[in-house]
């Protein structure tokens, strides 16, 4: 649309500006931890784009009570069932978390407890902890093994949370302010702190 603007793209640019210049003062607040683990929290919108019907894979990365990496991306093709589009993100937030563990792996910093991830999705736990529904999937059998392997080896913990307590949720699309200001407040979010104001620029694009 960069090169035909129209008056709605010009409405929403202007709608993301107002909602940056109320927030400017805000950034991430970082406080120490007595806790050195790696916790997740993965989520997807399913066909969220009505032009392309691909999904938003949404997820964020804690070392202890902070967040130390996040992504809000477009899935790179189709899915046919929201199952599969968590299933996706699920398998892209594990091997951010399995980078992360290999960093602190080079720096000689070992993290005794295994990660964790958190889903909304019960169909997804089930696939990634259960063999049986493996012939479901047989098109995401990369991600899938991926997965299944960390899992059966103790590397990694999936755990299902309560969709209104998904962190990731805030990645994937626009939600109800009280919802919007609950995530932004587990995501350390907070007036007074000018670090890292691309975090905040990049949330302003899914709600206010």
């Amino acid at each position: 649309f960069m090169a035909q603007p129209t008056d709605v793209h010009m409405v929403l640019v202007k709608r993301i500006l107002r909602y940056i210049q109320g927030t400017i003062g805000y950034g991430l607040y970082y406080t120490k931890s007595q806790e050195f683990n790696i916790t997740a929290y993965s989520d997807s919108d399913w066909a969220a784009d009505i032009n392309t019907r691909r999904s938003i894979t949404g997820f964020v990365v804690y070392l202890g009570n902070n967040p130390v990496s996040w992504q809000s991306k477009k899935q790179s093709t189709v899915s046919r069932s929201s199952t599969e589009a968590e299933y996706k993100a699920l398998a892209h937030c594990a091997a951010d978390v399995f980078w992360i563990r290999s960093v602190f792996k080079d720096l000689h910093q070992s993290i005794s407890v295994p990660p964790s991830i958190y889903c909304d999705n019960i169909s997804t736990l089930a696939l990634s902890s259960n063999p049986v529904f493996h012939s479901k999937i047989k098109h995401l059998d990369t991600d899938y093994h991926f997965v299944r392997e960390k899992v059966q080896r103790g590397d990694l913990m999936v755990h299902y949370i309560p969709t209104d307590d998904q962190v990731a949720d805030v990645f994937t699309k626009g939600l109800h302010s009280p919802i919007f200001q609950k995530h932004c407040r587990s995501l350390g979010l907070g007036i007074g702190s000018t670090a890292n104001l691309a975090s905040l620029a990049q949330l302003s694009l899914w709600g206010e």
